[in-house]
């Protein structure tokens, strides 16, 4: 069979270079396509659920919301294992796949189920869907430099400005947000108020939330003019929450203010974030999606800082902590720099070995086709461009060409005895 492919491709050897052309030309469109990273993506196949019930304990959340979603998330099709975490108010329950499942075939398995499953959920829980990352999807974090705004101001830009244009860029999946306060109106009740008036917490809660509404009426016409009837009930103020009215006494009202304190302030917080020792900062991390190119990414999220930049209060910039463009740019270039050297040197070496140029070409012309060639296999199995797979590719440039010396070698053996023979049969019939 091996005799027969090599005889064939030396009768035909047009057809032989144009296919090798032709493989070359769509390795370069390979290598142009392939997505680009510093380290290979090992993590799970894995679906996050996270579910939020604040204010309970690790114990409460693990009876009445881990276990269940747990006992349910396992029936699901071509799922390895379900890990699950309990902490105080939060739930993380981790749904592996088996490697070959589609990461959104999965997510889409686990929203049907979850569907089915709230009910039996305490009131008001709801689980939701982590985002579509992996273990090493943070390619981005910045803060905001904004010596003239508090805190919570800073936060406020972060979260209504920032967040939502930052996360339309193509291949991003999440903008999560840390540092600053996220400003809230807190309610004070005093008890002894409470036990004076015969009122108790959940009817001050009842009151806040039934207050903070907005209905609609209907359409009436006067003179052939229409009119919508509306009511705005939204809560604007602090004035507006302590003019709610939670009860009343012998026909006198009782307010939110009869009974407590209202204030803005900022959400509790576990913990702040110090940038370089010089205070607390605001920022947010970007997290990328399955299989996109994490270069590409990140120019993106780029340019589009420099856009919302336009946007933003006077005196207040973005300040990148960590970009892993950087990161992927030295990785890169440092493994590309050592697949020239290695390219250079391992055909000055098969020169100098065969010392006969044709079959020295011969050999060498090999190693950018294959390299070229190597991408489309990287393309086709969904492998980024990252410093393992460089690393192999640059390791495997000496078996490349060792077949070519074997090869070129027994070719120039069998010539020369043919050669030989030849010669000593002219000498014969000369004689």
């Amino acid at each position: 069979m091996v005799h027969r492919l090599i005889e064939w491709s030396l009768r035909n050897r047009f057809i032989v270079l144009s296919l090798s052309i032709g493989i070359f030309i769509w390795g370069i469109f390979s290598i142009k396509n392939n997505p680009i990273d510093a380290i290979p993506d090992l993590s799970e196949n894995q679906v996050i659920v996270f579910t939020e019930w604040m204010g309970r304990s690790p114990q409460l959340v693990e009876d009445q919301i881990t276990y269940p979603l747990v006992t349910n998330l396992q029936g699901l099709p071509k799922v390895n294992y379900v890990r699950a975490t309990s902490m105080f108010g939060m739930s993380f329950i981790y749904v592996v796949f088996e490697d070959n499942v589609d990461v959104y075939w999965a997510r889409e398995r686990v929203s049907e189920r979850l569907s089915t499953i709230t009910s039996s959920l305490p009131q008001d829980v709801t689980p939701q869907l982590g985002p579509d990352g992996t273990g090493v999807g943070h390619i981005l974090w910045y803060t905001l430099d904004a010596p003239d705004l508090d805190l919570g101001e800073q936060r406020a830009i972060q979260d209504w400005y920032v967040k939502f244009a930052l996360q339309n860029v193509p291949g991003v999946s999440e903008i999560a947000s840390f540092g600053g306060f996220q400003k809230q109106y807190q309610v004070t009740v005093d008890p002894n108020k409470l036990l004076y008036y015969k009122l108790s917490v959940p009817d001050v809660i009842t009151a806040v939330r039934a207050n903070n509404n907005e209905s609609g009426g209907r359409k009436y016409e006067v003179s052939d003019i229409g009119y919508i009837i509306k009511t705005n009930g939204y809560l604007e103020s602090i004035e507006d929450i302590q003019k709610i009215p939670v009860g009343n006494q012998n026909g006198v009202p009782i307010y939110v203010s009869d009974v407590g304190t209202v204030q803005m302030t900022g959400e509790a917080r576990l913990g702040i974030f110090d940038q370089d020792g010089e205070g607390e900062r605001v920022g947010g991390i970007v997290v990328m999606r399955y299989g996109e190119n994490a270069a590409q990414v990140i120019d993106d999220v780029k340019a589009k800082m420099i856009e919302v930049s336009k946007g933003l209060p006077e005196n207040v910039k973005f300040d990148i902590v960590y970009d892993r463009g950087e990161l992927i740019k030295e990785s890169i270039s440092s493994i590309r720099n050592t697949l020239i050297e290695e390219m250079i040197i391992v055909s000055l070496i098969v020169i100098i070995f065969l010392f006969h140029w044709r079959s020295a070409l011969s050999i060498i012309i090999q190693i950018p086709i294959t390299v070229a060639a190597s991408f489309i296999l990287l393309n086709a199995f969904g492998v980024s461009s990252n410093i393992m797979s460089l690393t192999g590719i640059a390791l495997a440039i000496g078996v490349i060409v060792d077949n070519g010396i074997i090869m070129s070698e027994n070719s120039y053996k069998h010539l020369s005895d043919r050669y030989h023979e030849w010669e000593l049969s002219q000498k014969s019939k000369s004689e």
